[in-house]
């Protein structure tokens, strides 16, 4: 997002340190298979409609990116620890495996070290990813590949018990999209764990997003044409992610700062709610409008681009302390300045643009507003349009109410289950 959100957000320069240990799966220490591989390719160019293409347990060296372009195929494995397709050699090809087809079910097996995205499926229907790790096994490193799991395009999608392990842009990605389900994910070490993009109707629950270095991002980017809205995060674990920002120079992740739970960034209708949101360096919610992000000249932007966060809804989260170190010698300064050495900036920043045409009787439209009915839970306005020369906490005033959210409907993941099942950390 550039140079400008930091410095509108009181100039949240990149900092903080990251630990692997911990970071889970490694790979296989197996020597892998390096003959398998033209067999998986000629299955892939045979496949028809109804196929499914088994890949056994073990590993499997692949040297360049693999494809499937027919509708109707499901590729399973013997599971995501068992069944290994490693990139580590790849000399061709912009992916792991490339997907251009509806009806798509992927499951049980693993994408490592892939030269670019591990997995992308683009422009299908009733699409299936399930059970699937994507990872880079060297750790969080810019030379890894932007895209973990990484759908574009696409309608009627379930991603459930997945791992995503160190993308240098987002572990798990669902851009310009519409009736969308991520659940029970893990994501860890990556610039953005989970990244809601341009994307429309869109449930994220149950999810485990820690370690990285923003946890959970709800965006509209100015220059595509489908705008996002109606997200709901819930019931989701967003801990702990200070991980340094390792995003490639000049991309959009690349001044996430270090120390955010959730960033809701240009995007419309977002309900947070229901989380377990803490140990945030920075913040544990920011709320910001591309012009905070510095990167609205880049692309263009395009006409229908909306560029305020607008009807955002924060409540009933369980909140613990965040914002001690935030990322930025003026942050931290305002942080003391505020409450004090050993305080903490709020659990919810907000960069304080808003878009006063739509004010009615001289406010914000209550259907517009951002709400924060969150218990003890408060909201600092960071007064970015006028270069953070008066911030101040909202308090009461941030205080309301929205109609919530329908839930998404998927049919491939039936309605929300009563039960919470949120993933568990990888073992140190």
């Amino acid at each position: 997002m550039g140079q400008g959100w930091n410095r509108a957000l009181g100039a949240l320069t990149l900092a903080g340190a990251f630990a692997l240990a911990g970071c889970g799966q490694v790979g296989s220490a197996a020597k892998p298979n390096t003959t398998y591989q033209e067999t998986l390719i000629q299955q892939l160019i045979d496949a028809k409609a109804g196929d499914v293409i088994t890949i056994p347990a073990g590993v499997y060296a692949i040297d360049r990116g693999l494809s499937l372009d027919v509708d109707g195929v499901t590729i399973r494995g013997a599971g995501m620890d068992k069944t290994v397709l490693t990139f580590k050699g790849q000399a061709a090809g912009a992916e792991g495996l490339l997907v251009n087809a509806s009806n798509f079910t992927i499951e049980d097996l693993a994408i490592e070290d892939a030269k670019g995205d591990a997995l992308k499926v683009n422009e299908g229907e009733n699409i299936i990813i399930r059970r699937i790790r994507t990872e880079w096994t060297g750790g969080p490193k810019t030379t890894n590949g932007a895209y973990g799991i990484y759908p574009v395009q696409v309608r009627n999608l379930l991603i459930e018990e997945s791992v995503a392990i160190g993308a240098s842009d987002a572990g798990i990605y669902v851009g310009q999209s519409n009736g969308v389900v991520v659940r029970r994910n893990r994501a860890e070490f990556n610039v953005a764990g989970i990244e809601i993009e341009n994307t429309q109707n869109a449930d994220v629950y149950d999810n485990l997003a820690t370690n990285n270095t923003g946890g959970i991002l709800v965006f509209n980017m100015p220059n595509l044409k489908v705008p996002g809205f109606a997200t709901r995060v819930f019931r989701n674990r967003i801990v702990a992610n200070n991980t340094k920002n390792f995003g490639l120079k000049g991309s959009a992740v690349a001044s996430v700062p270090a120390g955010t739970g959730v960033i809701v960034n240009s995007n419309d209708q977002v309900e947070i709610f229901d989380n377990d949101i803490g140990g945030n360096n920075t913040a544990n919610v920011i709320i910001s409008s591309y012009f905070s992000t510095g990167y609205m000249t880049e692309k263009g932007v395009a006409a229908t681009f909306d560029p305020w966060p607008e009807a955002i809804f924060i409540y009933e989260n369980r909140f613990t302390p965040g914002g001690a170190k935030p990322d930025g010698l003026e942050l931290q300064a305002l942080r003391v300045a505020l409450f004090g050495v050993t305080g903490s900036l709020p659990d919810v920043l907000w960069d304080g643009y808003i878009d006063v045409k739509k004010f009615k009787d001289g406010k914000v439209d209550p259907l517009l507003a951002i709400c924060v009915d969150n218990g003890a839970a408060q909201m600092l306005n960071a007064d970015s349009p006028n270069k953070n020369k008066a911030p101040a906490v909202m308090g009461e005033g941030a205080r309301c109410r929205l109609t919530p959210l329908p839930a998404i409907s998927v049919a491939a993941a039936g309605p929300v289950p009563a039960e919470r099942r949120i993933p568990s950390p990888a073992k140190p």
